[in-house]
């Protein structure tokens, strides 16, 4: 079936086509005000920064000789040309992998509960009291804006070197991070199962029990494993501090210039980040399929 368009004559398309161009003159002039207004804050911040391109070109040398210099191995050869020696210390830097990564795991379960626990209380939909949510929102705000490095620092000072202070660190901020996440979560649920249940005379808990929970724990679960992801990046590097794990010997060898040993960590780092990342992407997908079926 053939289906012919009839185009308007002459004197009709003129008034268009202006219209047209005038509205795509107009998406282009805004386009044009944005670029320069981005251009204009980047120029803003270099100078409120004290960037200095020329000083960033000259030394952008040292930059890129530096991967060159831990690619090697201290006799010259690529440290892929002789995988035993570049991964001398391969026993001792695995387990304080491992040590990162329970510092990272314990950090996030505990973080996990405490924002698990303090979401509730600064929902919206289940709290009426203000000052409640007002008071538990503060507290979820100190502890993701003050940098976990900083905490790791202050229970260092407390508690000595070690893998305590990071868990500790870890967990104060995982407890702000995933609080906010899981109380837009929360807020943003069907009301009428949580109604429901009050109508019958169930208590706060019982609403939150069997009302909000079903909703909500997939979100939850994929939002604790992406957290996970991310505090393994930040125990290594709390471990500059004196927080234990594999950042320590990382900074070791950064400091006395063992080049060929700063490649074979970080290498073990990313191919450790990687992994996780790959296995909590499963799993959070899974978990979002079990939620669509349901």
């Amino acid at each position: 079936m053939i289906h012919t368009i009839s185009i308007p004559p002459d004197s009709q398309m003129a008034p268009l086509m202006r219209a047209y161009r005038s509205a795509l003159s107009a998406k282009r002039r805004q386009m044009t005000l944005g670029v320069a207004v981005v251009i204009f804050a980047f120029l803003l911040a270099s100078l409120g920064a004290e960037v200095d391109p020329k000083m960033f070109w000259d030394h952008l040398g040292n930059f890129t000789s530096y991967f060159y210099r831990i690619s090697r191995l201290d006799s010259g050869a690529a440290v892929w040309t002789d995988p035993a020696e570049w991964y001398w210390g391969l026993g001792r830097w695995l387990r304080l992998l491992g040590e990162t990564l329970m510092m990272a795991y314990l950090g996030t379960a505990t973080g996990f509960v405490g924002g698990f626990v303090l979401c509730f209380l600064c929902s919206r939909n289940l709290v009426t009291r203000l000052w409640v949510r007002v008071l538990v929102r503060r507290l979820m705000e100190f502890s993701r804006t003050v940098p976990d490095i900083v905490f790791a620092l202050i229970f260092v000072i407390a508690f000595g070197l070690g893998p305590l202070p990071g868990v500790v660190a870890i967990a104060i901020h995982t407890v702000g991070a995933l609080g906010k996440l899981f109380s837009e979560v929360v807020e943003s649920i069907d009301m009428k199962p949580v109604e429901g249940i009050a109508a019958s005379g169930g208590t706060w808990v019982e609403q939150i029990r069997f009302g909000v929970l079903p909703q909500v724990l997939s979100n939850f679960a994929s939002y604790g494993l992406l957290r996970f992801e991310v505090n393994v990046r930040g125990a290594t590097v709390l471990g500059f501090v004196g927080a234990g794990g594999i950042g320590e010997e990382l900074l070791i060898a950064i400091r006395k210039f063992y080049y060929s040993d700063v490649s074979a960590i970080l290498v073990l780092v990313v191919v450790c980040v990687m992994l996780i990342d790959l296995v909590s992407e499963r799993v959070r997908h899974l978990l979002l399929a079990m939620d669509r079926s349901r």
